[in-house]
C-alpha cells in the first residue's frame, strides 16, 4: 500500500505500526519513553527507508500524542510556566541542532545506537526504585531555572538526533532536581513536545516526512497519550513499568538480533 507517495507498506505491517503507536502513546505518557517502541518499529518495519526519514516520521507520531497529554498535564498538574517556559525554548534550540547533526547519522550505525538505549534505559526502569513522591526543588529561583534550561538544552540535543527514551531521560532528569515523578512527568511532556516541533521544523522543509505513515501513527499516538495521561494522573506510573519493561526487553532481542545477524 502506497501512503501519500511513500514506500508501499502492507496493510499488516501498517496495523502493527499504528499498534505500535497506540502503545509508545500511552507509555511515553505515563513514564516516558514511548520512542523506544516506537521507533524500533519503524526500524524493523521499514528496512528499506532513511535513517532520517525514520527520525521525521517518528517525530510527526510523537509530536501528536505528545500534543495531547501535555495539554492533560496541563490542566491538571498546572506546572509553573516560569521553570517550563525557559526549559522548553531551550530544548527547542537543542532539537533543532540535533536534527540538522541527524542528517549525517549512517543507516549502518542506526541499530546498534538505539540498541545501547534500549537496553540503558530498559535496565534503568527495570531497577529505578521508585522516585519522587513529593516535590521539594534543590535549587531555588534562577539557579533552579538554569538548571532545568540546561537539561532541555541537553536532552533536546540527543532527542533531535536520535530520540528513544527523551522522555524518560527528561523525568529523571527533572526528578534529580527534586521534582515529584508527577510533576516531573508533567514538565517533561511540555518540554518533549517544544523537542518534536522543533526537529519538525528542520525535518520537513527536507522533505524527509513519510506523511501516510506517520499521520496514521500519529492518531493511535493520540489515543495511547490521551488514555495514558489521564491514568497517569489519577493512578501514577507505577501500574506501566512491568509492561514497558516487557516491550523494550521484546525490541532489544529484536533489533539485537538485526545487529548481531541473527535474523539473516
Amino acid at each position: 500500500m502506497t501512503l501519500l507517495a511513500g514506500p508501499e507498506v502492507p496493510l499488516s505491517v501498517l496495523g502493527l505500526l499504528v499498534l505500535a503507536a497506540v502503545t509508545a502513546g500511552f507509555i511515553d505518557s505515563v513514564v516516558g519513553g514511548g520512542g523506544l517502541v516506537q521507533l524500533p518499529a519503524l526500524l524493523v518495519a521499514l528496512p528499506g527507508v532513511s535513517p532520517v526519514e525514520i527520525l521525521a516520521t517518528n517525530k510527526l507520531a510523537s509530536a501528536m500524542g505528545v500534543t495531547v497529554s501535555s495539554a492533560t498535564y496541563y490542566r491538571r498538574v498546572r506546572p509553573d510556566p516560569r521553570v517550563f517556559g525557559p526549559m522548553m525554548l531551550m530544548a527547542f534550540a537543542g532539537a533543532a541542532g540535533g536534527a540538522l547533526v541527524a542528517f549525517w547519522i549512517p543507516r549502518s550505525a542506526f541499530d546498534p545506537i538505539v540498541l545501547v538505549v534500549l537496553v540503558l534505559v530498559g535496565a534503568w526502569v527495570l531497577l529505578k526504585p521508585s522516585v519522587g513522591v513529593e516535590t521539594e526543588l534543590r535549587l531555588e529561583g534562577r539557579r533552579h531555572t538554569t538548571a532545568a534550561m540546561l537539561v532541555g538544552l541537553v536532552i533536546g540535543f540527543y532527542d533531535g538526533v536520535l530520540g528513544p527514551g527523551t522522555g524518560s531521560f527528561l523525568v529523571v532528569a527533572l526528578v534529580s532536581l527534586g521534582y515529584s515523578f508527577l510533576d516531573a512527568s508533567a514538565n517533561a511532556r511540555l518540554a518533549n513536545w517544544a523537542t518534536n516541533v522543533a526537529a519538525l521544523v528542520v525535518f520537513v522543509p527536507q522533505g524527509a516526512v513519510l506523511w501516510g505513515v506517520g499521520l496514521l501513527m500519529g492518531l493511535g499516538n493520540v489515543l495511547g497519550a490521551y488514555v495514558g495521561a489521564r491514568l497517569a494522573v489519577s493512578r501514577g506510573a507505577g501500574f506501566v513499568r512491568a509492561f514497558f519493561v516487557a516491550v523494550v526487553a521484546a525490541f532489544v532481542v529484536r533489533i539485537g538480533g538485526d545487529v548481531l545477524g541473527v535474523w539473516g
